[in-house]
C-alpha cells in the first residue's frame, strides 16, 4: 500500500494526525482527512509539505 501519514506540527514537532490517508480535502481553512478504512478527522490547519518516498503529508495549524 501507498497511503501517507498525515503529521501536524505542534511546538517545532511532528504529530501524527492520521495514518494510511487515502482523501485530502480543503475548505475554508479546514482540511477533511480520510482513511483506507473510512475513519475521518477535521482538522484546522493549512497544507506545508508533501513527501511521497517518506509517505508523510505535513500541515501546519492555523489559529
Amino acid at each position: 500500500m501507498c497511503e501517507a501519514h498525515a503529521y501536524l506540527i505542534k511546538n517545532g514537532s511532528e504529530e501524527k494526525v492520521m495514518e494510511s490517508v487515502d482523501l485530502v480535502e480543503f475548505e475554508d481553512g479546514q482540511v477533511r482527512l480520510v482513511n483506507i478504512f473510512g475513519e475521518q478527522k477535521v482538522i484546522k490547519a493549512r497544507f506545508k509539505l508533501y513527501n511521497n518516498t517518506e509517505r508523510k503529508i505535513l500541515f501546519e495549524p492555523l489559529p
